[in-house]
């Protein structure tokens, strides 16, 4: 019900994860991500307490390897997930038990990994990789080219209502988290309408939390 991808930028040390699905709210569930350790993405038939493992293990100072077979043994019926993860040094696991549902595949590439189920066919997470790794710029734009990509080659089997773009960089929230939990439309498109607006304020509200002193002005009524 799920493709995604997890992917590093080698230039900033950024970490990010987009993910859709037909299934409501997948980001809410399904999407991890962790400033200086890396991103995971925990989906099909979903264990939300995988993602926080993952990183926990990483952080500790696991390869993305070694926690993904670390996460096997530990995992709940670890037959029915899917789990992907992509570490500080960019190195990349996955994990996709025997029972994920329908077409699944995945594929990995220098710092990205990506995954999916009930997939409308198999090339789908090549797909995804191959657009990341032809993309350019922001690690944002290069999740959304992406995930454009992993659209274009067949997406899920069925239509697809929400989807999420995390990431995380040198503070310990994410600098952007962006989702559509819910529509009738493209939500993929949806997020990258909803980036394309958030990537020129990105920087102005890591500032105001620093210090809001340095801060650009609010851009509300009253504002001065």
């Amino acid at each position: 019900m799920t493709f995604s991808l997890v992917a590093r930028c080698r230039d900033t040390g950024m970490f990010g994860i987009a993910i859709s699905s037909s299934s409501p709210a997948v980001a809410a569930r399904c999407a991890y991500v962790r400033a200086g350790v890396g991103a995971v993405a925990s989906q099909n038939v979903t264990d939300p307490t995988l993602g926080p493992l993952t990183l926990d293990l990483m952080e500790q100072g696991m390869s993305a390897e070694a926690a993904i077979t670390q996460v096997k043994k530990q995992g709940r019926f670890i037959e029915y997930r899917q789990v992907l993860a992509v570490d500080c040094e960019g190195r990349t696991a996955i994990h996709s038990g025997p029972n994920a549902l329908g077409i699944w595949a995945e594929a990995q590439g220098e710092n990205v990994a990506s995954g999916g189920n009930l997939l409308a066919n198999d090339g789908v997470p090549q797909a995804i990789v191959d657009g990341f790794l032809a993309s350019s710029g922001h690690l944002g734009d290069r999740l959304i080219a992406a995930m454009r990509a992993g659209l274009a080659a067949g997406g899920e089997a069925g239509a697809v209502h929400s989807a999420g773009l995390k990431l995380v960089d040198k503070v310990s929230w994410p600098v952007a988290d962006l989702r559509c939990d819910w529509t009738d439309g493209c939500p993929i498109e949806a997020i990258a309408t909803a980036w394309d607006i958030y990537k020129p304020q990105l920087e102005a509200y890591i500032q105001r939390a620093l210090d809001p002193r340095q801060a650009p002005s609010y851009g509300v009524p009253g504002d001065e």
